[in-house]
């Protein structure tokens, strides 16, 4: 992890120019995928809003329960605002794979150096999300079902698939395709040929209470894809107790797994298509392409649930979960690209485009500075101050007084030109 200061803002999707390099025309900044960036960080900075305490304040309030909703995970299946961070992080690293291996390559970089930077990038994404998950424990807490350290596993295998792509015009696309469709095929089947729980199994044995089972859990084939009895738990609770640990591990109270590195790939993938699809129709931008992605993505993703086939379920990322979301990626970015590079509307998405450019920065910002911003605004506006309004928004203007302090941090770097590289 390193720290840049530079004359001129530089990602991992951004150009640096030298005299003897050349200049890559495909390798320019995509404002709208640093603009589609900056939402997905600020949804998870947005946590800090806390609108389902606000929710629990005014009951009545449809308003406030469609926010709360919106910020918060579904317990199984379905799908909220919330829950299409992971996915669109994950879509981006494929979406800018391609730009940042077309600049590396226009500055000189080979193959041996490139994926030796590849691996480091990995192993410190990982060791950076231990570390972070770590913070509340009382010893290094060994889990890897966080968005970073998912990332960090599968990053050298899109990095493997997508280099080719950058040198030579071509990994076919059907070899491309090809891979996808074996990753969520073979881990479809894994999970398909591993047995469900027999009737008589004790839930709460793994964490699921019996109120919880009744409302969530599927019957019949779609039963292999239910919480804490299945293929990926079970691979958890021989893989993480060969760690040390405060207490044997049994289940993920929230059913997260290691493996969903896997299908996670594929929607990193899936941003690999989206990302050489922009680069290669530049300066012009494949809206058909992407629009059709998108909707394709989602009804594919639903088809395979409602067909029980498999069922939609974030937490376990499942095939067809990479699948919807994969589609609802395509039409994020979508947006995003018919608004500020089709119409050119760009000044409304800076807010976004600062946030955006510092992921790893807000990423950590969100995760280390809220108590101390929060003890911070107590001591000095004192406790009650933000009650103006009544004790029920309390929590909501205390948390934007919070996200609006994580965001001058990113413009006081963003203005020095300070960004946190991995």
């Amino acid at each position: 992890m390193a720290m840049v200061s530079q004359t001129a803002p530089v990602t991992e999707t951004t150009p640096t120019t030298r005299e003897a390099a050349p200049v890559d025309p495909g390798a320019q900044r995509n404002v709208s995928m640093d603009a589609y960036r900056g939402l997905v960080m600020l949804l998870m900075m947005a946590e800090v809003l806390q609108f389902s305490r606000v929710a629990a304040a005014y009951p009545t309030s449809l308003f406030w329960r469609i926010l709360a909703f919106n910020q918060t995970h579904v317990e199984w299946f379905g799908c909220s605002l919330h829950d299409t961070i992971q996915p669109g992080f994950s879509f981006l690293v494929g979406v800018a794979l391609p730009y940042s291996i077309a600049r590396r390559i226009a500055k000189g970089a080979r193959f041996t150096e490139l994926f030796g930077h590849v691996l480091w990038r990995s192993l410190v994404l990982v060791a950076l999300g231990v570390f972070l998950r770590s913070m509340d424990h009382s010893m290094t807490y060994f889990t890897f079902e966080d968005t970073l350290s998912q990332i960090g596993f599968g990053y050298p295998f899109l990095f493997l698939l997508g280099f080719p792509t950058s040198v030579t015009g071509g990994a076919k696309w059907v070899w491309v395709w090809a891979v996808l469709c074996l990753i969520l095929l073979g881990y479809w089947l894994a999970w398909a040929l591993y047995p469900p729980a027999p009737a008589s199994f004790d839930w709460q044995s793994v964490g699921v209470p019996a109120t919880w089972n009744a409302q969530h859990s599927f019957t019949g084939f779609a039963a292999h894809w239910n919480k804490n009895y299945n293929f990926g738990n079970r691979f958890d609770q021989w893989f993480l107790n060969l760690f040390p640990r405060e207490n044997r591990f049994e289940y993920n109270s929230g059913g997260y797994l290691t493996l969903s590195f896997i299908p996670t790939l594929g929607t990193m993938i899936l941003g690999l298509i989206a990302g050489r699809w922009l680069r290669e129709s530049q300066p012009k931008v494949p809206m058909k392409k992407l629009v059709i992605a998108g909707v394709s993505g989602v009804v594919l993703g639903l088809a395979l649930h409602y067909s029980h086939i498999c069922p939609v379920v974030k937490r376990i990322w499942t095939p067809s979960w990479t699948i919807f979301s994969g589609g609802i990626c395509f039409l994020f970015l979508a947006a995003f690209s018919w608004v500020i590079d089709v119409k050119g509307f760009k000044k409304w998405a800076f807010p976004l485009v600062v946030i955006g450019m510092n992921s790893i920065a807000a990423y950590c910002i969100a995760h280390f500075i809220e108590e101390f911003l929060d003890s911070t605004l107590r001591v000095h506006l004192g406790p009650h101050f933000f009650q103006f309004a009544g004790t029920g928004l309390e929590p909501f203007f205390r948390g934007a007084a919070i996200l609006l302090c994580y965001w001058i941090v990113l413009f006081w770097m963003y203005r020095r030109k300070l960004f946190l590289k991995i």
